[in-house]
């Protein structure tokens, strides 16, 4: 049992360092770079979730294989230098999902391990899954991908809901697994694959009515402001990387 979670970490490492890697290469960034974005990106939403569980040593402190890992794909990616950059911009994102479902499961499983409440496992989850990619982004100056209005967090909840529920009702482990990286990832690809998004909410002004027809007398109705619900529009042309 514990032997698959380590390797679902080293999994989901593996994974977000891979996207990181990408987006450097993406914003030309020297060996450098690449390095710490596939590091902060790998490693930075464990980090922030052992901080705030209390967790001393972090996990890549005690068992700096999570550092080897993560040197490793940074290697091989500047072997295959050629193949990463010619790599659709579609993969960007749909490699974020295959860790932001790997990561969602590890962080929920430590929180629910150590006696945290159901709801801070499934923050804890959602804090592994989205914390790292968020920093990514930063250091690359893009808006973070939990910030826009597309559905990312939301599918990182959805799967920590479903492990703790699985979890309560005494499903098997494998079953656990299985059916929150389903949700979680089931969620993010739809998002991405149908342009899925959450609704806005704005500020809009209602322009003023005219009054009809059949009643001159009755004076324009003035212009209004309103907290309504939008949908953004999306453009065919936007760049999805």
């Amino acid at each position: 049992m514990t032997e698959w979670v380590y390797w679902l970490d080293l999994a989901g490492v593996v994974v977000f360092a891979l996207s990181g890697v990408i987006l450097a290469c993406r914003t030309r960034m020297d060996p450098f770079g690449m390095l710490v974005l596939a590091a902060v990106t790998g490693i930075g939403g464990g980090t922030l979730r052992d901080l705030v569980l209390g967790v001393r040593p972090v996990f890549w402190v005690s068992d700096p294989s999570y550092l080897w890992v993560i040197l490793a794909t940074v290697g091989l990616a500047l072997v295959g230098f050629h193949y990463i950059h010619r790599l659709s911009r579609g993969f960007l994102p749909v490699a974020d999902a295959f860790g932001l479902a790997l990561f969602t499961v590890i962080g929920t499983h430590k929180a629910l391990l150590l006696g945290s409440p159901a709801m801070v496992a499934v923050l804890m989850g959602l804090l592994t899954g989205v914390a790292g990619g968020m920093v990514r982004d930063v250091l690359a100056r893009r808006i973070p991908m939990v910030l826009r209005e597309e559905v990312y967090a939301t599918a990182s909840i959805a799967g920590g809901i479903t492990y703790v529920t699985l979890d309560a009702l005494g499903a098997p482990f494998m079953a656990i697994i299985g059916g929150s990286l389903a949700v979680t990832l089931g969620l993010r690809l739809a998002a991405i694959h149908w342009r899925l998004a959450l609704p806005v909410f704005a500020w809009v002004t209602l322009p003023p009515k005219e009054p009809p027809p059949d009643e001159p007398g009755k004076s324009a109705r003035i212009a209004k402001e309103r907290v309504r619900m939008i949908r953004r529009e999306h453009d065919s042309g936007r760049d999805h990387d």
